[in-house]
């Protein structure tokens, strides 16, 4: 759902063949058989949990009779809350889903791209990687994980032919965004990206550049963060909007 059918969608319309990889088999069937309806491409739909010890091994093993051409690490999970409220258990599952996942499948695939001489990573990173989210720390700091891993993957398989692209998200209308979101018809700046946009953007953006933010106004956003706030202030202000959407 989200990005990750976003992804899917806008792939399978250039002409990409799928293998989609989710927890929810029964909604990945249907986004799967939609899209292959639509655009008569292959899908293959895998059922594993990323966030297991094993699951990053066993969705290799099950694509391992395909040439992969390009990876897009999207999977993600999230908590809402301080950061000793939320049990470490999660904590646990948000590391291994959203940074250790990303970094096997990466390993074990580029391997091959590399050993090809052509392919594609795609690391779904996200604004909070940016500067130290309260309230979402975890996801933040596992998406800063994300940014500099595809940066410096860009510059590292850049010379073999494999193009490698950090996509930095905001706020995007998804389910899981309208799930979080307490108020998600609320007018905010920078204004919520549909998904589509998002992925479009990202990959249009792929071969050009180590990272790429999306949205002209998140891009503001962050030079205003970054460049015009000193780092103490930005944290400071962030967390106040934090507390204020989430009403701490």
């Amino acid at each position: 759902m989200g990005l990750g059918a976003e992804f899917a969608r806008q792939l399978a319309r250039r002409g990409c063949n799928l293998a989609l990889a989710d927890i929810n088999f029964p909604a990945l069937q249907a986004t799967g058989a939609s899209i292959a309806a639509e655009t008569h491409v292959q899908v293959r739909p895998l059922q594993v949990d990323l966030s297991e010890p094993e699951g990053p091994d066993k969705l290799i093993a099950a694509v391992s009779d395909l040439e992969i051409g390009l990876l897009v690490n999207n999977a993600g999970i999230s908590a809402i809350g301080h950061f000793l409220d939320v049990p470490l258990e999660k904590h646990l599952k948000i590391l291994a889903l959203n940074a250790r996942t990303p970094l096997v499948l990466a390993h074990a695939l580029g391997i091959k791209m590399r050993q090809r001489k052509r392919g594609g990573i795609i690391f779904v990173s996200s604004g909070s990687a940016m500067v130290g989210t309260s309230y979402v720390s975890a996801y933040s700091a596992t998406k800063a994980f994300n940014l500099n891993l595809g940066e410096a993957l860009w510059e590292e398989l850049r010379a073999s032919g494999v193009d490698v692209l950090a996509t930095v998200v905001g706020a995007t209308d998804t389910p899981g965004w309208r799930a979080e979101n307490p108020n998600p018809e609320a007018k905010t700046w920078p204004t919520v990206m549909s998904a589509a946009d998002t992925v479009c953007e990202s990959l249009d953006a792929l071969g050009k550049t180590p990272s790429y933010l999306t949205g002209a106004q998140n891009r503001l956003a962050m030079f205003i963060t970054n460049r015009v706030m000193g780092r103490p202030t930005a944290v400071r202000i962030i967390g106040a909007e934090m507390r204020k959407r989430y009403k701490e």
